[in-house]
This record gives C-alpha cells, sequence and structure tokens, in this order.
C-alpha cells in the first residue's frame, strides 16, 4: 500500500500494528492489549484525517495509484459479463477509450469510460487516459449503438483531460468532444455519468452529458486542474492548493451548484482502501439511478435532460 503525505501518521500506525503482531507471532508474549490499543488509535486518526481533508488532498486522493480505474469497475460489477467493443470505424481504436456491453444483474448496460494505466508501460499504452478524437468517436459509435436497441448507457469519468497533442487537434478534437455533448444530449436512451476518479475540462465533458449525474467522494469535476490552474492565474505551480480551494472542485461544491445529483459515499481511506465495497456501492447507485429513469418515455427523457443543463450557471440576486 502506498501512503500520501497526509496519511503518514496512519502509516506509522499501521507499521506498528504489524510489528507487535509479529512479535506476538513469533514469541509466547501476548500482545494482544498492544494490538487492540494501536488498532483504536489508528481507527481514530482515520476518522480525524478523512474528515478533514482540503480540496487539493481530495485532488491527491483521486489520483492515488492504488485507485481502482474503469476496467477495475467494469469487470468487478458486471461479474464477468463484459463484452468490450473496439474501434471508431474511421482511424483507429483509441486505448485511452474503453466501452462495450455488460450486465449489472439482468440488466444490460453499455459501458463507456476513460482507462489509466497500472504502470509505465501500460499508462503509455493507455495514453495516461487522455483520449484522442477517435477515442470520443468510437465512445458516441458506441451509444448510438445503445439507442438503436435502446440499452441504457452508463459513462464512467477518469481523465487528466483530453489528449492535447497537435495530431489530436488536426483530425479535429475540439469537434469531435462538441459533437458528443450535443448528441448526449439528444440520447433517446438513459444516460448515467459516474466520476471516479479525475473529471478534467473537455475531457470529462465528452461522456460526462446524463440524466444523472454521480460523483465518488474523494474526486474532482472541474474545467482546469489545480496544478494549470496556478501556473496560468500566479505562474508558478506552487498555489495549487490555494487554486484546488477556489476552485470549488470537490464532489460536495459540485453538488451545492447543483451541477451534479449525487455524492458516493467511499469507504474510510478512499476507494482504494476497500475496493469490493466501493464497486458494490457504485453498482448499488447505477441501479437506483436507473430504476428512476427506466419508465421515462424518450421525449420525456430528452426535455429533462435539457432542462438540467438549461438551467446550469443561472443565478438570481
Amino acid at each position: 500500500m502506498e501512503y500520501l503525505e497526509f496519511e503518514l501518521p496512519i502509516k506509522e500506525l499501521q507499521e506498528q500494528y504489524e510489528k507487535a503482531f509479529e512479535i506476538g507471532e513469533d514469541s509466547e508474549i501476548d500482545v494482544t492489549n498492544t494490538c487492540k490499543q494501536i488498532e483504536k488509535k489508528l481507527k481514530e486518526t482515520k476518522k480525524e484525517i478523512y474528515k478533514n481533508l482540503t480540496p487539493w488532498q481530495r485532488v491527491l486522493l483521486s489520483r492515488h495509484p492504488n485507485r481502482p480505474y474503469t476496467m477495475d469497475y467494469i469487470n468487478s460489477i458486471c461479474d464477468k459479463s463484459f463484452l468490450e467493443l473496439h474501434g471508431d470505424r474511421n482511424f483507429k481504436d483509441d486505448k485511452a477509450m474503453v466501452g462495450g456491453l455488460g450486465k449489472i444483474g439482468d440488466q444490460s448496460y453499455m459501458f463507456i469510460g476513460q482507462q489509466k494505466g497500472y504502470n509505465t508501460k501500460t499508462r503509455q499504452y493507455r495514453n495516461f487516459g487522455m483520449a484522442n478524437p477517435e477515442g470520443y468517436r468510437k465512445a458516441l459509435r458506441l451509444m448510438k449503438s445503445a439507442e438503436k436497441f435502446g440499452i441504457p448507457v452508463v459513462t464512467l469519468i477518469d481523465t487528466p483531460g483530453a489528449y492535447p497533442g497537435m495530431e489530436a487537434e488536426e483530425r479535429g478534437q475540439g469537434e469531435a468532444i462538441a459533437r458528443n455533448i450535443l448528441e448526449m444530449t439528444r440520447l433517446k436512451v438513459p444516460i448515467i455519468v459516474v466520476i471516479i476518479g479525475e473529471g478534467a475540462s473537455g475531457g470529462a465533458l465528452g461522456i460526462g452529458v446524463g440524466d444523472r449525474v454521480l460523483m465518488l467522494e474523494n474526486t474532482w469535476y472541474s474545467v482546469i486542474s489545480p496544478e494549470s490552474c496556478s501556473s496560468i492565474l500566479w505562474k508558478s505551480w506552487e498555489y495549487k492548493e490555494q487554486a484546488a480551494e477556489a476552485l470549488k472542485l470537490t464532489a460536495t461544491d459540485m453538488k451545492k451548484q447543483k451541477l451534479i445529483d449525487v455524492i458516493v459515499k467511499e469507504p474510510l481511506g478512499g476507494a482504494h482502501s476497500d475496493r469490493e465495497t466501493t464497486f458494490k456501492t457504485v453498482a448499488a447507485a447505477i441501479e437506483k439511478e436507473y430504476a428512476v429513469l427506466k419508465d421515462l418515455s424518450p421525449k420525456d427523457l430528452v426535455e429533462k435532460r435539457m432542462d438540467k443543463y438549461s438551467q446550469m450557471g443561472v443565478f438570481k440576486e
């Protein structure tokens, strides 16, 4: 297990607990009380740290190297029923964007999401979760297929942004994202969006328009990353913590601004600390939201979705 800087007190207590346990295993000394005291202190320390997280600390948790990625969620909640579909039928198959058919219980869904890598080799293979235009066009192709067969769409967002390379711009990155946003507003099947990690800029919005938008507790959603914001406003990355605070990018902030609908609770310590519980919670949240949407007619779905987004950014004094 890897620990972030603010989690070091937890690491120290965890190491103390493991050492005490080893002493008890290797000798006849009774360390039961010692282990219980350390365990109690560990729980208290975890509660104290995680209930007072700053926006920047939540950004760090969303990027935790042990945090589950899109395919982890899909493989777990679909219980081996997932069939991955490839290619945009135009240029090539973008490995940063994955999608395909899967089931939760007896209900089929079209799952789409950005996929990051686990090590240097797979991060390069997945382009660090930054999709090219063909990735967004693949996503749209799958959404249109889902619409044709009346299958609800679930998108899982975890990206530092769309790929900003010259070749991506030459192939129409901006147009691809804009096209997806337009088409998703009028898609005639339910769309459930789940932000499972980083939700940055147009890279997230390209698959982020939905009837219901869910955000895991330790994720962020913003037009720009704190580091980039800091470099633009202060000409330095040193103010990234201040930028994270000002951007109002946490799930709580998004809910207050009515930009998302539901905050999905994570296990104490973040999604990576108890993956199985996180997967079950997300699956249950998707099923709950679909139960509300499934009886709506295509016309009602589109109208409600349009109304939802047209009301964003409207304020009265």
